[in-house]
């Protein structure tokens, strides 16, 4: 049975899958090839480049012009600056795959004589040379993984390709793709033994063109998922198909997690009579998030780097204007998948937006010791005037130490305040977030569960424990029902005066509440002045705007 890959390339005969080759512009590609010219494919990790690459292979060799070749040189990343070791796991790499996918000997045949005779920094030029006069066809190269090599090493290979160019395609490959996360145009390559940084563009200046694979659109996520349903007759709702559009945007990876989570996860997930709903969905995008895959935490790791948080901040921040952004950390943050351009810098889909702060504040999560049994009332619900008024006092007394701990220090309180909350959350609920360059902003939805009849059942605890196991035993356990509260909270940092500040703010809590279909909302104001004091910037205050009830608290 085929199932949702989420790890290395994808297997037909194993994975649900779309065409690799219709990912791509395939007549373009076969066009750079046909004209001998040597380009790039890019795009962030665990988009489908591998397997892409893989599938370009077999269409080149089945139609018997040329004589492709993929190779993976990511080994040679342990190398660093060592050129010698470096070339030799590469040629190792060319040698081993040409002897495997092509049943080609002559590689293997000559390698050492060719490491012995030409050094590091000239084997795989001789290698690629010898190789291509002995072959009876053209040969076509797929170095995957360009940019796993680190310094010297990278530079040394893109100038032995550069520098057998005008060799081709009789004595040395006629076209060659680069892959990796990034343009190599964009590379900044620090040589040990220069002492100086080589640019890719200037160390590989013969590149014709950049293709960039880009996510799933959306019917070709409802074709990924229709997969499943043509193998096992399990339908998915029309709003969970949505869903799932909804908070991936098509990031490959994130589809295939997401559906595997919801289909095969637990055995009630594989019960294929059962159609896979929109709760589901939501419970899956939570396990995802809150076990850290690979995946999500590679990224957030990203987060550190100080080129990634110029461009991250202000986003986090919902900055009112746009600020002074490098163009070359715009891309450098494009390239890893954190953020889209179109109309805007924006995060890259919901899943991504969710598990920022929620890494930015991680450590701080764990040494906030509010309970959520603190803020429920006897009915279940959450009390939101008893939290935020705790998380009032919370912040008068440590805002200032604990903003200071954050890396992202502009987007500090914001970030508190999702601290905060995802503390008290956790245990029956989730937030879902709003924020982006531009909206001056950031809106939280607080969605919490609670049993329907809570009230009715409370007084009677040892005797629903009692009913509970026994029905365990009897396997006649009946499923909870559950109400749905929803709690709207805008968040604005005081740039105006507070009645502007307050004006602008109704108007935008009122439009998130009237989307939300909520009549009741929060709006708070953080003032960040450090000449006004504590009893001037806290307050609390009910308005009357547009027929809906908003608390605004000031901060």
């Amino acid at each position: 049975m085929r199932y949702f890959n989420t790890a290395g390339p994808i297997k037909p005969t194993d994975h649900y899958c779309l065409n690799p080759l219709e990912r791509i512009n395939l007549e373009d590609v076969l066009l750079l090839i046909e004209q001998k010219k040597y380009f790039v494919l890019h795009a962030p990790r665990q988009t489908g480049k591998t397997s892409c690459l893989l599938a370009l292979m077999k269409y080149l060799n089945e139609r018997d012009q040329y004589s492709c070749l993929y190779i993976n040189i990511e080994a040679a990343q342990g190398a660093r600056e060592d050129v010698e070791r470096g070339m030799r796991a590469i040629i190792g790499e060319l040698v081993s795959r040409a002897r495997d996918y092509l049943h080609d000997t002559f590689p293997l045949d000559e390698m050492q004589h060719i490491i012995s005779s030409w050094g590091a920094d000239g084997s795989l030029n001789e290698m690629l040379s010898q190789w291509s006069n002995h072959s009876n066809k053209h040969i076509v190269l797929l170095i995957d993984e360009i940019d796993a090599l680190v310094g010297d090493t990278l530079i040394s290979v893109l100038r032995q390709i550069r520098s057998g160019y005008d060799k081709r395609p009789s004595n040395f490959p006629q076209s060659i793709v680069l892959c990796g996360v990034r343009d190599v145009r964009d590379y900044r390559i620090h040589s040990d033994k220069e002492k100086t940084i080589i640019t890719g563009g200037s160390a590989f200046n013969i590149k014709a063109e950049s293709l960039r694979l880009g996510d799933f659109i959306e019917s070709e996520v409802y074709t990924l998922l229709e997969e499943h349903t043509k193998e096992t007759g399990q339908k998915f709702d029309i709003k969970a198909k949505e869903l799932i559009w909804e908070y991936t945007q098509g990031q490959p990876w994130l589809v295939n997690a997401l559906a595997y989570e919801t289909c095969f996860k637990t055995k009630e997930k594989r019960e294929r009579t059962k159609p896979i709903t929109e709760d589901m969905v939501i419970e899956a995008k939570e396990s995802l998030i809150l076990r850290r895959e690979t995946h999500l935490d590679q990224l957030a790791d990203k987060l550190r780097e100080e080129r990634v948080r110029r461009i991250i901040e202000p986003i986090i921040h919902s900055m009112e204007v746009s600020c002074d952004l490098i163009d070359d950390d715009i891309w450098y943050v494009r390239d890893l998948g954190l953020i889209k351009l179109e109309g805007g810098i924006h995060i890259s889909n919901p899943i991504y937006a969710e598990i920022i702060p929620r890494q930015l504040t991680f450590g701080t999560q764990q040494t906030i010791h509010e309970k959520s049994e603190w803020y429920v009332k006897d009915d279940g619900r959450l009390d939101m005037l008893k939290l935020l008024k705790a998380f009032q006092e919370f912040f008068r007394e440590h805002s200032e130490h604990w903003v200071e701990r954050f890396q992202y220090k502009e987007a500090g309180p914001q970030l508190l305040m999702q601290a905060f909350l995802q503390r008290v959350v956790n245990s029956g609920g989730r937030i879902e977030r709003e924020y982006g360059l531009g909206r001056g902003r950031t809106d939280l939805m607080v969605i919490w569960q609670y049993p329907k009849d809570l009230q009715k059942t409370i007084t009677t605890g040892a005797k629903r424990e009692a009913t509970k196991a026994v029905q365990r035993e009897t396997g006649a356990v009946k499923k909870e029902t559950k109400v749905v509260q929803r709690e709207i909270i805008e968040l604005k940092i005081l740039r105006k005066s507070l009645e502007k500040t307050i004006e602008e703010g109704l108007e935008q809590t009122y439009r998130y509440m009237d989307r939300c279909g909520c009549n009741e909302g929060h709006l708070i104001i953080f003032d960040r002045s450090v000449s006004r004091s504590w009893e001037d910037k806290i307050f609390c205050r009910q308005e009357l705007y547009k027929n809906k009830t908003v608390m605004v608290w000031g901060m």
